[in-house]
């Protein structure tokens, strides 16, 4: 069971007041997570433009670690960061400075095939399930147990629904005895149900800007650390 700190993510700038969007903010941001008591970082880097680039992995990778020593590192594959299949290839191809894992979202066309680039490349994946329908996808993958874990991730407001979702999920799951970790967690309204959820069932999740702004109290968190700080409390409690 781990707390994974998710610090930025597809967020616009607006989204919050210490939303980190450069190499050098992230650094920080996931220092303080680390020291809140996040054992990952999974982080979405930003071009010179402020808008996602698998281009900027390299630099913000390496800041990262720089920051951070002995924490893994990982980032996101989503097929919109760069809009091309080809050009979302390519620039894995590239990487230089590899992160220890790279999410895959199994709801995209591609992923089989940026799943098997990122193992080429010995990068860890995370298999991104979101849906009952992506569960099926990938168990009927080849190899498809070679993942460092799956993460059932729901993006569904209404609570009885996400909560649905991720029972099927899990279903799917427990019928082909897979026994890699599962990362479980939700997006801002479902965030901190499935926080308790995660504990419950003792599982992974993740928390941070990406996934939601709020406390469980519903008040504004005023940074990535203390959302993690709290997180980190409810699973200890």
């Amino acid at each position: 069971m781990i707390v994974q700190a998710c610090i930025n993510g597809a967020r616009p700038r607006d989204f919050h007041p210490r939303l980190p969007l450069t190499a050098e903010a992230m650094a920080a941001d996931a220092a303080a997570c680390v020291a809140a008591g996040a054992a990952e970082l999974h982080i979405h880097p930003r071009g010179a433009d402020g808008r996602e680039s698998l281009a900027a992995v390299d630099e913000t990778v390496l800041a990262v670690r720089k920051s951070c020593p002995g924490t893994f590192v990982g980032v996101s594959t989503g097929a919109w960061i760069e809009d091309d299949e080809a050009l979302t290839r390519a620039a894995i191809a590239g990487w230089r400075e590899l992160p220890d894992y790279a999410s895959v979202n199994l709801s995209e066309p591609d992923a089989p095939a940026v799943m098997e680039l990122l193992r080429q490349r010995g990068v860890g994946i995370e298999a991104g399930l979101a849906t009952t329908a992506d569960a099926h996808r990938f168990v009927g993958l080849a190899g498809y147990e070679r993942v460092l874990r799956v993460l059932i991730e729901i993006d569904i407001p209404d609570l009885p629904l996400a909560m649905a979702e991720a029972d099927g999920i899990a279903g799917v799951l427990h019928g082909t005895g897979m026994r890699r970790p599962i990362l479980l967690h939700g997006v801002d309204a479902t965030v901190w149900p499935f926080v308790e959820r995660a504990r419950r069932e003792r599982r992974s999740t993740r928390v941070g800007l990406e996934d939601g702004s709020t406390l469980a109290d519903g008040s504004l968190a005023t940074d990535n650390a203390a959302i993690v700080a709290a997180a980190v409390a409810v699973f200890r409690g």
